[in-house]
């Protein structure tokens, strides 16, 4: 299939296929838009199914990069790159020198980052071999005080609770988070540190995960609630939080889905864009995903252009300020939450050219 076919394609400026027969690399990097900017966006690593799949993923997530940036008003284009093997067993040095080559290549026109899969150490690596590649050294803290290391999920988690607390207030009409009941699927770095900040707001947390740890350590450390992967949506909460893999809202769980608000961190929620009709028919606020979980993405842009932590924070508290015009747009314009996050991101896109 053509990639100028394929259903996902929407205008992206390049695509691109790496492969290094040495390390085993096979990789493709997406660039999508670079109006505002170059196009920054994650290093996704996974064991697709196809080459297929590997391209859907990549096509949909740089999409998603530049109207996230747009949306959090960065001076940034979209891309993203999705390296195709185990992320627990496929690793090596070679491996992500190979990827550091491969972004060099692009000459600046994208800029990469740890995702899914990856972390600061590989992106370490990468800079090694490219210094187009953020989230590899150390920054002040957004939070806490002093530096940490340069991964952005502490800004991701933080840029959600922001956004869960509008989406909260819009639909629930309620500021006070204290007996709110949320049910968070994915409790890795992002979705723990989003537990862990509704937790100290006073929310009631139930949770699921692949990874028994991931799980066992909200358990023990934030007195969440255990419960089956498939248990997850037919809870009775207030808040259903996705904060692992996309595709989760589908109409095999919209069928047991209850939560009257749905907030998280995860990209590409939806498994496709009609579904987003039927949320808004039965009355339940969807809050966009490059919208909310854009925490990140400002976390590295401030990282490659400066600015205090303080600064960083405020920029990322703009994120309610943005999840709260698209809701009253879409009341007032009897419009889906994404038909007004996408209109809104094209408003700014056609702004900067």
């Amino acid at each position: 299939m053509s990639v100028f076919s394929h259903v996902d394609f929407d205008q992206h400026e390049q695509v691109v296929y790496g492969h290094d027969q040495a390390s085993g690399l096979k990789a493709i990097i997406a660039i999508h838009d670079t109006t505002l900017g170059p196009a920054l966006g994650g290093c996704r690593m996974w064991s697709y199914a196809s080459d297929d799949e590997a391209l859907r993923d990549v096509l949909r997530l740089s999409r998603g990069m530049s109207y996230k940036s747009a949306l959090a008003k960065l001076p940034l284009g979209g891309g993203k790159a999705v390296i195709i093997g185990n992320p627990h067993t496929g690793k090596s040095e070679a491996l992500f020198q190979a990827m550091g080559d491969f972004v060099d290549s692009l000459g600046g026109r994208y800029i990469t980052a740890a995702d899914s899969g990856t972390g600061v150490a590989e992106m370490q690596i990468m800079a090694e071999r490219t210094r187009h590649v953020a989230g590899a050294g150390q920054r002040e803290a957004l939070v806490g005080g002093g530096l940490r290391n340069g991964d952005p999920s502490p800004s991701t988690a933080y840029g959600v609770f922001i956004g869960l607390q509008a989406a909260v207030r819009h639909r629930l009409g309620r500021d006070d988070l204290r007996g709110l009941k949320v049910a968070i699927q994915g409790v890795g770095q992002v979705g723990f540190g989003l537990a862990k900040q509704l937790k100290e707001a006073g929310a009631e947390l139930w949770v699921t995960d692949i990874v028994e740890a991931n799980v066992r350590r909200a358990v023990e450390q934030l007195g969440a609630t255990a419960v089956g992967q498939n248990d997850i949506y037919g809870l009775d909460v207030d808040v259903f939080a996705p904060c692992a893999m996309g595709a989760i809202i589908n109409p095999h769980s919209l069928e047991a889905l209850r939560a009257p608000v749905i907030a998280g961190a995860a990209n590409n929620q939806l498994a496709s864009a009609e579904l987003a009709e039927e949320l808004q028919r039965r009355g339940c606020l969807y809050a966009p995903d490059y919208a909310i979980n854009a925490g990140g993405i400002i976390d590295v842009c401030y990282e490659r252009t400066g600015g205090s932590a303080a600064e960083l924070k405020a920029h990322i508290e703009g994120i309610g300020q943005t999840l709260t015009e698209i809701f009253q747009r879409a009341e007032r314009e009897g419009a889906t939450t994404t038909a007004i996050a996408d209109r809104l991101a094209e408003e700014r896109l056609r702004g900067g050219r």
